[in-house]
């Protein structure tokens, strides 16, 4: 069986700025971690290599500059058996739509893939299509906000879909492409041993002539998306009221307060 985890590299979110310009997130100079989903997504693969009763081969794939190497090899760390990096300066500047174009050929390029496995979203954008996009791309059914995911055939999933007010049940022919719910799991941490170890494992880099693209796809020119603006909301000015007196006479003051905006 092979299974194809899909991740992201985000910025750490304490110190993210917007560009006043472009009106992206404006990732000069920030530190980069791998998307916290998606290590829920890796943790999952992990759990179906350690109960499968046949081979199971985990590939990391992501997309971005160079130092996105950094988040394949923690998810190499934690246990999987191969990366592949796709960077090029062509692909820069990709929306979802671009970015799952590119994803869904390197899976093509890859091949065999049985499983392919997203976090539900990036930090960064929070949009969730990415997972969405590349099963549409490859002709393959999808589950979304997955909670829960057996092995329930040999060519089935069964997963349990939590959203906000239901549950569904739901059964997948294999090959399927899945992204998951952090309530699936908890992911485990590398010891020192295995980040060692995971500068050893296979990291491939495949760059645009390594892929059969159509360049109008790529990067900005294959994005139909347009951000016309992102911002930060402006600061609310709070109104500090102290509560004096006796406690029966403060607890009198906040029920007025309470009252008279409406709260009670």
């Amino acid at each position: 069986m092979k299974i194809i985890v899909c991740l992201k590299q985000v910025p750490e979110t304490n110190n993210v700025t917007i560009d006043p310009i472009t009106h992206n997130l404006d990732r000069r100079g920030l530190a980069g971690v791998m998307n916290p989903f998606d290590k829920h997504a890796i943790e999952l693969a992990l759990s179906l290599k350690d109960t499968a009763d046949t081979d199971v081969t985990i590939t990391l794939l992501t997309m971005g500059p160079d130092d996105y190497a950094d988040s394949l090899h923690e998810g190499l760390a934690m246990g999987a058996d191969e990366g592949v990096l796709l960077s090029d300066r062509a692909f820069a500047g990709a929306d979802t739509l671009a970015t799952g174009y590119v994803l869904a050929q390197a899976i093509k390029k890859i091949g065999n893939a049985d499983l392919i496995l997203f976090g539900r979203q990036a930090v960064d954008a929070d949009t969730g299509q990415v997972g969405p996009i590349v099963a549409e791309f490859l002709h393959q059914p999808q589950i979304t906000y997955a909670a829960n995911l057996r092995l329930s055939g040999p060519n089935e999933v069964t997963a349990e879909r939590l959203l906000e007010d239901t549950k569904q049940t739901l059964v997948a022919q294999l090959p399927a492409v899945v992204s998951v719910r952090s309530e699936l799991n908890t992911p485990r941490y590398p010891t020192p041993r295995q980040i060692q170890l995971s500068f050893a494992k296979p990291l491939t880099v495949w760059h645009h002539d390594d892929l059969e693209l159509d360049d109008q796809r790529l990067g900005q020119a294959g994005s139909p998306t347009i951000v016309t603006k992102v911002y930060a909301p402006a600061p609310v000015k709070r109104e500090l009221t102290p509560l004096t007196g006796t406690p029966r006479e403060a607890a009198s003051q906040l029920i007025t307060a309470l009252k008279d905006r409406q709260l009670i």
